[in-house]
This record gives structure tokens, sequence and C-alpha cells, in this order.
């Protein structure tokens, strides 16, 4: 059996850097926005850093569940959203843009919606 208060806090942590990832990307209406404004490069920074956070908390969920709970849950691809996390840290200079807005665009919203059926599961 795993510890439930801590994955607890873990998914909250999860979900709040979902939303942190959600507000930021509102005003980002292209690629082009990200790759050729100042604006836009600082805020692929940031949300980039809070993916690295979220791909960080996917890994320690696993860990706390002995890789139990996500595989219970399979409309998320999960090796991919923790896989996001080791491209970003570890090839950062070479992170593709239209890549981070496609997943901000296409992916983030399903994961939050997913982490908190997770969240009132466990709960």
């Amino acid at each position: 059996m795993y510890d439930k208060d801590m994955l607890l806090e873990v998914l909250k942590q999860t979900s709040a850097a979902i939303g942190r990832v959600n507000k930021r990307f509102e005003s980002v209406d292209s690629v082009e926005f990200f790759t050729d404004t100042p604006e836009g490069m600082e805020k692929l920074d940031a949300i980039c850093m809070v993916i690295i956070a979220i791909g960080e908390s996917l890994k320690n969920i696993d860990k706390i569940t002995n890789h139990k709970l996500l595989s219970q849950y399979p409309e998320i691809d999960w090796k991919g959203a923790k896989g996001m996390r080791d491209i970003i840290s570890h090839h950062y200079f070479d992170v593709d843009a239209e890549e981070i807005f496609w997943v901000c665009e296409n992916k983030m919203k399903p994961l939050a919606a997913t982490i908190e059926k997770i969240i009132n599961d466990v709960g």
C-alpha cells in the first residue's frame, strides 16, 4: 500500500502546475509567438519549466504507487507525458516550439481532467 496523503499532495501539486501551464498558454495564439517575440520566448521557457515539474511529479506518483495507479487511467499517454520532462531537461536547446504548442493546445486539458479524476478517486 502507499501513503495516500503523500500521493494526494503530489496529485494536487501536479494539478496546480497544469493549471499554471494552461493559464500561461492562454495568450499564445501561434507557434510564431513562441519563437518570434521576446514575450513568447519567455512564455515558452516558463511553460517548459512547468512541464518538467509535471513530468517529475508523474514519475513520483509512479514511485509512490509502485507503478500501479496511473496505468488505471489509459486515456493519458503517461509514458509520453513523463518523457516530455526528459526531452526538455536533457535536450533543452533542441526543444521544438511546435511540439510544446501542440502539447499545450491538445494534451494539457485532458491531463488536468484525468488528474482531477484521480484525486477524486483516491480521496
